[in-house]
């Protein structure tokens, strides 16, 4: 807990209040296990609350966001500007009817929902909001985020194989194709942050870019471009939301699901996207920290706006960028970001090392590093853009040749 923080009703650690309630309880005379299982749960009812109610938010910015950017209204009818349209839906959801398909695994199918859900909940566990606020403090917290969310693959295929739908199949396929790529990028790009600060304990991390004023997204631009792409994928972000695009196979892998076993699939891909952007603000963007101001504005204010920032960005991502086919990604995956990433953590590891061995000041390496690191990120970039566009040949039609026959205009077959 900050040492600045005073009473229980200090709302600048919300974490007073819980361990005033903890105290209360355990001066009563409550066993210790008791207060340790009671402060579990209030802290995962908490969690649990804010990424629903944040999720209800979301929903209506996203759509009214989106509305603009397509020039059209977006919801408008229930509640003022239609502020009440995800209450709406949420309702319309749960009264609709849940079909089983006949042939179905009926304990699987039921089950798949429910498996993608927790982990993405789970995983909201070891992040800290402000110093005295994370319900599980890990010694090996990116360890944590790698184990729970890769499980999520599992429940994705349990969606498709027990649906009894050959097309839920392909499309389950199809998915856990994608997100075994890309969670292996996303791994070497978070391999490359405790590399370099030389702890997996997310505080840890957070109180390294506090106390040398540095946030990793200057050292470690590359590792966090490519951790924002892949888990664009992971969490069904366009542009490469192909695991439930219209245009691809029927829906995906949940086109046999409906009513509340469908929205728990839209559930759970809203709080991995909660669980992404609070990734990137805690890894690469300070955490509850912002060069001083936690002083006066509590930490877990200041971590929220960040994290509703970064998940902003997935919003624009979608609003703005074509969705992509899924060789394109595949390839994208296994022939550019994967090498960039195993050259990343080795480039982590050599300036650690560097740092380390000369004993430099941290106000003369870092600076270094940080201009070392965007150059060579820039020119990965320019330079895959040139690769790219040299590989990728472009047919294009030869310009109409005016004729005096009948008919006005000839075009030239293309080659």
């Amino acid at each position: 807990m900050s040492p600045f923080l005073a009473e229980w009703w200090d709302l600048r650690d919300l974490g007073n209040l819980v361990g005033a309630i903890l105290e209360w309880i355990s001066e009563r005379g409550a066993p210790d296990w008791v207060t340790y299982v009671l402060s579990g749960i209030v802290g995962i009812v908490a969690v649990l609350l804010w990424a629903i109610l944040s999720q209800l938010a979301f929903i209506w910015i996203e759509r009214r966001v989106l509305g603009r950017m397509q020039v059209r209204l977006g919801p408008n009818r229930v509640g003022p500007w239609g502020i009440l349209q995800p209450l709406a839906d949420a309702l319309k959801v749960l009264a609709k009817e849940m079909v089983t398909p006949r042939n179905a695994d009926r304990v699987l199918y039921w089950l798949a929902p429910i498996l993608v859900v927790v982990p993405a909940i789970l995983v909201l566990a070891v992040f800290p909001f402000s110093p005295g606020m994370v319900v599980a403090d890990l010694n090996v917290g990116v360890l944590y985020i790698v184990a729970v969310t890769s499980t999520a693959t599992i429940a994705v295929f349990m969606a498709g194989w027990s649906s009894s739908n050959k097309y839920s199949l392909f499309g389950a396929m199809r998915s856990v194709a994608m997100l075994i790529s890309y969670e292996v990028v996303q791994v070497l790009a978070l391999l490359a942050v405790p590399v370099f600060t030389g702890s997996m304990r997310l505080g840890d991390v957070v109180a390294w870019q506090d106390n040398y004023n540095a946030w990793l997204v200057f050292l470690q631009p590359l590792g966090l471009l490519a951790f924002i792409i892949a888990s664009a994928v992971e969490v069904n972000r366009s542009p490469s939301d192909i695991a439930e695009a219209e245009s691809e196979i029927v829906a995906g892998y949940h086109t046999e699901y409906g009513g509340i076993r469908w929205g728990m699939f839209q559930l759970a891909e809203y709080v991995a996207g909660f669980a992404v952007a609070a990734t990137i603000v805690t890894l690469w963007l300070g955490g509850w920290t912002l060069w001083g101001l936690e002083e006066w504005v509590p930490g877990w204010l200041i971590f929220l706006a960040k994290l509703y920032g970064t998940f902003f960005l997935f919003i624009w991502m979608r609003g703005t960028l074509p969705r992509i086919r899924i060789d394109q990604l595949m390839g994208f995956a296994w022939k550019f970001l994967l090498p960039l990433m195993l050259l990343n953590v080795l480039l982590a590891g050599l300036e650690k090392v560097v740092w380390t061995e000369t004993g430099a000041s941290a106000g003369l390496v870092l600076p270094a590093f940080a201009v070392l690191n965007f150059a060579l990120t820039a020119a990965l970039i320019v330079g895959w853009g040139a690769i790219a566009g040299g590989l990728s040949p472009r047919m294009r039609a030869k310009r109409p040749l005016l004729v005096r026959e009948v008919g006005g205009i000839y075009y030239q077959p293309l080659p």
